[in-house]
């Protein structure tokens, strides 16, 4: 496995090290309508809250909290909607596992503020790169909190419309450049690289952007990938998000081997197991 030159990223104070061994970061979705446990834990306290513990339990040194569905199709929702949602986890994390890390997944301005001013998260994890809100990179810059950089061809909306690149490495690259040059402009220092697997891009795409991963070491930055049961495992076997964990891991575990810092997954567990084991190959090396 790789690693990055970035040692450490500073979370509230406390020091995250990505460089010696992967993180995982457990998702929650606080949305009706995600592509895999849309409407689990929305609205529902103890839901939540089991959740949040599960994700603690099997070993994630990450929560990631989403409000606002981003597979291609989903309602279009409110800044305030969303961030009664992600609100509503927030509280309850802050309560029970106040020293938790959390990331809010958001590409709005207003509600990463209120996520770290008012709901303690930690880490804004935007799928935009910046784009979809110019107020976005400011706040984030203020609030000096960690940012995932994430690449995505078109919106959420168009993504999925006949996305087209000549060489998607080379190009995903290139954008991911320019966007990360307005962020160091801004003062933003932490920053996180995510490839953006599914998010614009084909199947091919997504396998040769796997295949491709390690020419992402020349950002010198932590690498997030973020695979869990998409639609690149379920549309090549012609199965199912809900039969897609097997699929998950064996990515997740190229991932690892191509230099991924940090897996963002939906099973905590299945994906811890896929780090034990590559850290047992490293210590051989």
């Amino acid at each position: 496995m790789q690693r990055c030159r970035q040692f450490s990223i500073n979370c509230r104070g406390k020091l995250l090290d990505l460089s010696k061994r992967p993180v995982v970061m457990g998702i929650l979705n606080v949305t009706p309508d995600s592509f895999y446990d849309g409407g689990s834990y929305i609205a529902n306290h103890d839901a939540i809250l089991r959740r949040v513990d599960e994700i603690l339990e099997q070993g994630a040194g990450m929560i990631d909290v989403g409000g606002y569905s981003t597979r291609p199709g989903a309602a279009d929702v409110t800044p305030e909607e969303e961030w009664i949602r992600v609100s509503s986890a927030l509280e309850i994390i802050q309560k029970h596992h106040p020293d938790a890390i959390v990331s809010v997944d958001t590409f709005r301005a207003s509600v990463a503020k209120r996520s770290v001013l008012e709901g303690g998260a930690s880490i804004i994890n935007d799928i935009s790169a910046g784009t979809l809100d110019a107020d976005l990179l400011p706040v984030v810059a203020e609030l000096n909190v960690p940012y995932i950089l994430m690449h995505m061809q078109g919106t959420p909306e168009t993504m999925q419309q006949n996305p087209h690149y000549e060489d998607v490495t080379k190009e995903v690259i290139f954008q991911l450049s320019n966007q990360l040059a307005e962020v160091r402009n801004l003062g933003i220092h932490d920053v996180i690289i995510d490839p953006g697997f599914g998010f614009g891009k084909t199947l091919d795409d997504n396998y040769k952007l796997m295949d491709e991963m390690d020419q992402f070491s020349v950002f010198e930055l932590p690498i997030l990938v973020g695979v869990s049961r998409k639609s690149m495992i379920y549309k090549l076997l012609g199965t199912s998000p809900s039969e897609a964990l097997n699929g998950t891991s064996v990515l997740n575990t190229i991932s690892l081997m191509k230099g991924a810092n940090i897996l963002r997954v939906h099973d905590v567990k299945e994906a811890v197991e896929c780090v034990n084991i590559m850290e047992k190959f490293v210590n051989f090396a």
